[in-house]
């Protein structure tokens, strides 16, 4: 149970960070997995943005994103075709351009993580990003996709890359914590506030 004083601090934090609904989306299942491996410790606009601009122009894609409003099409870029393109780690630092690590001490190159999330998610049934919603419905495989997902080096405490993948295909209670700040149009927190990842009361912020 947690205590009236702990619920008190965190509806304070969150009421700091003034969530706002989210305003964009990725279009592929893939590009979430890019921004939720490459999101933690490293600049938002700078680092993460760019990663996945570069990946969505290899597969000809002008933008990876689009507005909430606008109505879903077909993923774009399914996992298998990104595990396809990137047969090696280094196929795909050298499209990303980003030799990053998902740690700064035996941490491995985040692009082996991007594969390794890929491979795993694939594992699990899911491709496309109507497939990883089905996942998130399905508490079984759920379970068994985060329990391997979990075994990938770089995760952050509390699990906050598998949390913020999650906010990022539709879970809409989640908020990935960020103490790198930053103000882009897919941007998540600009405060350095550690929430848990799954707050029912809380709005996922703008993507």
């Amino acid at each position: 149970m947690h205590s009236d004083e702990g619920i008190a601090r965190l509806v304070a934090a969150v009421r700091e960070l003034d969530p706002k609904p989210r305003e964009r989306r990725w279009v592929s299942v893939s590009f979430c997995v890019l921004d939720a491996v490459y999101s933690i410790g490293a600049h938002y606009d700078n680092h993460v943005v760019p990663v996945v601009r570069r990946v969505a122009a290899d597969f000809d894609m002008e933008s990876p994103s689009m507005e909430m409003s606008v109505p879903e099409a077909a993923d774009p870029v399914p996992l298998d075709a990104v595990l396809d393109r990137y047969t090696s780690v280094e196929a795909l630092v050298e499209t990303t351009k980003n030799r990053q690590n998902t740690s700064t001490c035996g941490g491995i190159r985040k692009a082996d993580a991007v594969r390794r999330y890929a491979e795993v998610l694939r594992e699990h049934g899911v491709l496309t990003l109507d497939d990883a919603r089905r996942l998130l419905t399905d508490t079984v495989r759920l379970d068994a996709a985060e329990s391997a997902l979990r075994k990938v080096p770089g995760e952050g405490g509390a699990g906050v890359r598998r949390g913020y993948l999650w906010m990022l295909i539709g879970h809409q209670d989640t908020v990935k914590p960020n103490r790198m700040g930053c103000d882009g149009s897919l941007a998540t927190e600009r405060k350095q506030h550690r929430i848990p990842l799954a707050c029912s009361s809380v709005t996922s912020l703008r993507c």
